[in-house]
């Protein structure tokens, strides 16, 4: 739909435009909808970012344990890779600490089939999101790896993989 702007001019001195309205009219359009375009691309793309979480093993209802298969490292016999434990309910009890999911850095002796704890944080969502609730470094010691096990799971993860 055309249509024109014309001068208003409040004195009785006579006054003319001399600008070209439609090319600014048009470059304004022009960054306006691009603007949006931008904003909705951003909004519509934008989602929970996942790790490429691989799932292990879940038992029963109550929780799914996931490795990243990116994490995994191996120096020699020592493998180090991050697991997750994502819960179905919130765990904690009524302490402020509550948490839904627990990210954890291990660390495996292929050879000795043991392995030892060195991170552990609490997440308050799902899938290690939200407000980390607690943290722990550890690089502690070493214990043995039981048969049949969800340790001796992830270890026939970390061990096995080239």
């Amino acid at each position: 739909m055309p249509f024109s702007i014309r001068p208003i001019c409040r004195s009785p001195l006579q006054c003319s435009v001399t600008k070209n309205v439609s090319r600014s009219l048009k470059l304004l359009v022009a960054y306006c909808s691009g603007f949006w375009l931008l904003l909705i691309f951003l909004v519509l793309s934008s989602g929970p970012v996942y790790a490429e979480w691989m799932a292990v093993e879940q038992l029963a209802g109550i929780m799914t344990v996931y490795v990243d298969p990116d994490t995994i490292h191996r120096k020699g016999n020592l493998v180090t890779m991050w697991q997750l434990i994502d819960f179905t309910t919130m765990q904690g009890g009524r302490s402020p600490s509550r948490f839904s999911s627990t990210k954890i850095q291990k660390q495996f002796d292929c050879a000795e089939d043991h392995l030892r704890l060195l991170a552990l944080t609490d997440f308050w969502g799902n899938m290690g999101t939200g407000e980390a609730t607690g943290a722990t470094i550890g690089g502690g010691h070493w214990i043995p790896i039981e048969r049949e096990s969800l340790n001796h799971a992830l270890w026939e993860v970390a061990c096995n993989t080239p």
